[in-house]
């Protein structure tokens, strides 16, 4: 899949378009600089460099460029966790989860989520 690498701020744009469904470089910009500062100048060369991952794509409405994403955030999330297993991990998901609990801070309400779905998988 062309999205499963992203950089940082690739995936902060792509995190505005799938959050709003389509926007203009403007207001992705405006959007990313609520949480931490960026140029203008940047994401449109970033856009640039997504459209031609195949990542994105747009549509001309007048003199403007409305951004939308081509890749589902499920399928990006999917495609780049199976990549973090089998490159971290050994292909084991189970070690992927060991490694979190152990050394991140999972809080409570996470640790009974995660134990639900093992509950869950358990019995099918």
């Amino acid at each position: 899949m062309a999205a499963t690498r992203l950089g940082r701020v690739q995936l902060l744009i792509m995190q505005v378009l799938w959050d709003k469904g389509r926007a203009t470089a403007r207001e992705i910009t405006d959007a990313i600089n609520l949480s931490e500062p960026i140029a203008h100048s940047t994401v449109q060369t970033l856009l640039r460099g997504l459209e031609e991952k195949g990542s994105i794509s747009h549509e001309e409405e007048g003199r403007t460029f409305v951004f939308l994403p081509l890749v589902a955030e499920d399928k990006f999330k999917r495609s780049a966790t199976r990549e973090l297993i089998q490159r971290a991990f050994g292909g084991k998901a189970g070690s992927l989860v060991a490694h979190l609990l152990k050394n991140e801070n999972v809080s409570r309400e996470e640790v009974d989520e995660i134990r639900e779905i093992i509950d869950r998988r358990a019995k099918e």
